[in-house]
């Protein structure tokens, strides 16, 4: 099974440019965004469901080069990720929450996830069994949050929320940190 990338709140940088994926793929090579293309149509193509969490890993794997970001939102593979956040298995919503985290570094995605009442679905994550799925969860709340949505998120049961596993380092460091960081950020008066 593909496993996601390392969520990180520091500034993403660029880790594949046209150049490189040019010697990447070299002359006979699928360009990256067939290639993308070529995964959603299996995704929707798929009735196996471990095809289908294969698939969105791959998929949110890519979600985190911001060299894919344009192709992300070109294929609607954000809106096929916040999909994913509707389905019982809870692998796929932990897949789907892991890319929407990935994606989100980007204000251009995160808008995407907004416009497409993702929020709620983003938010409901928080209260997973998953342990992935409250980090990736925590992850793309940080990103997501701004000024023309922080109402929708800085409800007092999702600040309750995020407070305790602030106060789980405990329990789990990642979550205690990545709360803590979107406390920091997001509602500093509380600290």
């Amino acid at each position: 099974m593909n496993q996601l990338k390392a969520f990180s709140l520091f500034p993403v940088y660029m880790f594949t440019n046209s150049q490189r994926q040019e010697e990447r793929t070299g002359k006979y090579g699928t360009p990256r965004v067939q290639y993308l293309q070529e995964l959603v149509t299996q995704f929707q193509n798929a009735s196996a469901e471990e095809t289908k969490e294969k698939i969105v890993a791959n998929l949110a794997n890519f979600a985190y080069d911001p060299f894919n970001f344009t192709f992300l939102r070109q294929l609607n593979v954000i809106e096929l990720f916040l999909d994913c956040l509707t389905e019982p298995s809870e692998r796929l919503v932990e897949f789907g929450i892991g890319g929407i985290c990935n994606a989100c570094a980007d204000p251009a995605n995160a808008a995407v996830v907004t416009q497409n009442d993702g929020i709620p679905l983003v938010i409901q994550c928080l209260s997973s069994p998953v342990r992935n799925t409250v980090n990736y969860s925590l992850g793309a709340l940080y990103y997501l949050c701004n000024a023309s949505n922080k109402e929708e998120i800085l409800k007092p049961e999702v600040i309750d929320a995020i407070k305790s596993y602030a106060a789980a380092g405990g329990v789990s460091t990642s979550f205690s940190n990545l709360a803590q960081a979107f406390l920091d950020k997001h509602v500093p008066h509380l600290n």
